[in-house]
Order: structure tokens, then C-alpha cells, then sequence
């Protein structure tokens, strides 16, 4: 099964290196971690987003921790994560070659918020 047999893989670029069968497994991390605390999701500018997270102590921690992960099979992808007073907020940034990538993921981010 491909990516594009699996519309909910659908912000998983072609250029993604994670193998095809940890895909889900990435995306359920994604999905958990939308759906328990993310606040906001907006776009900044076609190319850089920004997600505010809320939650306890080591929020931040287990952002980055994805985020790292995310950036080794996905490298095109720019994270900044920054701790705040009541979680954590993850700036992204792509080239304009993946900014489609970056507008789906923040749909998702939002659909899987309003869905909790």
C-alpha cells in the first residue's frame, strides 16, 4: 500500500524516509500529541507554521524529542521548539517546494484537535 492509497497519510511527502510501515506509527505520535494539547495551529506564511501546545511539565521535552525524530526522516523540515509558561510552542519551516506538505499538516493538526 502507498502513501497515496492512505488519505490520512496524506502530508507524508514522497521525500519521506521513515519506512512505509512506521508511517502510521509516526502519525498516531502526531495525532496523540494534536489531540491532548494543542491549542493553536496557524500558518505564518506559506512556508513557516506555528503550533502553541498546552500541557504539564516535559511537554517541551516530548516535542522536541518528536520533532528531532520527525527532522531525521523528513529533513526538510525546520523545528523550533520553545517551552512557554503552560507548555511548549513548535515553529516549522520548509522550502517552498513543501509548502503543501506544511498546509496539510496543520489541517490535520486542527481536524484531529476538533475531533477530541
Amino acid at each position: 500500500m502507498s502513501i497515496d492509497d492512505r488519505p490520512e497519510l496524506d502530508w507524508v511527502p514522497r521525500a519521506c524516509t521513515l519506512p512505509t510501515a512506521e508511517q502510521p506509527l509516526r502519525l498516531a505520535e502526531f495525532d496523540a500529541l494534536f489531540a491532548a494539547h494543542l491549542a493553536t495551529a496557524a500558518l505564518d506564511a506559506p512556508t513557516r507554521a506555528r503550533l502553541v501546545l498546552t500541557g504539564g511539565p516535559g511537554l517541551a521535552e516530548r516535542v522536541a524529542d518528536l520533532a528531532e525524530r520527525e527532522s531525521s526522516c523528513c529533513s526538510f523540515f525546520a523545528f523550533t521548539t520553545t517551552a512557554t509558561e503552560v507548555g511548549a510552542e513548535l515553529g516549522i519551516e520548509v522550502p517552498a517546494a513543501h509548502a503543501s506538505v506544511l498546509a496539510a499538516l496543520v489541517r490535520r493538526a486542527e481536524a484531529v484537535k476538533a475531533s477530541a
